[in-house]
């Protein structure tokens, strides 16, 4: 088993992060969304390292494997975005992903978040079970505040409470 390294995003991960999200989007799932199509990605140290926010990676053998952001919704709120894993890092052997969520929600807490929305698409099925098997809640569209940066693909939405 290979070490997963979980650490915030720097600059240089930029090319990297996208070489996992793209894929994962166009390939797998069929969405017609292209690197210009999500802003967020050329500005990650302003539109997720600000505020309470921040983005991490998930590195295998010095490879971006993973990746997550939080971006600070003020409130004491965040927004979840861009958990994508690769797929040869998928599964429970290496735990990418609860490696990420977890560095994600001991964060939030330090930060003073308290809590944590997402939305996603009605096609992220293994997304879902993964989520509300960490605690996430499905939420309606009109429990969202105002403030959450919806995505014109998202069509599900989860909230996860934190505690102090």
């Amino acid at each position: 088993m290979s070490l997963i390294d979980i650490r915030p995003f720097k600059a240089s991960d930029r090319d990297a992060v996208t070489a996992v999200i793209l894929p994962i989007q166009q390939e797998e799932f069929g969405i017609p969304i292209t690197a210009a199509d999500q802003p967020d990605l050329a500005a990650i140290e302003t539109f997720y390292q600000s505020g309470a926010g921040q983005f991490w990676v998930a590195a295998k053998d010095g490879h971006v494997v993973g990746t997550l952001g939080l971006k600070d919704i003020g409130n004491g709120q965040a927004a979840l975005r861009k958990m994508f894993v690769s797929a040869e890092a998928r599964g429970r052997q290496d735990g990418v992903a609860a490696k990420l969520l977890d560095a994600l929600t001991a964060h939030a807490r330090q930060a003073g978040i308290r809590q944590v929305l997402l939305g996603t698409t009605d096609k992220f099925l293994a997304a879902h079970r993964f989520y509300e098997k960490n605690g996430f809640d499905e939420i309606s569209a009109d429990d969202l505040p105002s403030s959450f940066p919806r995505m014109a693909v998202d069509s599900k939405f989860y909230s996860l409470t934190l505690a102090a």
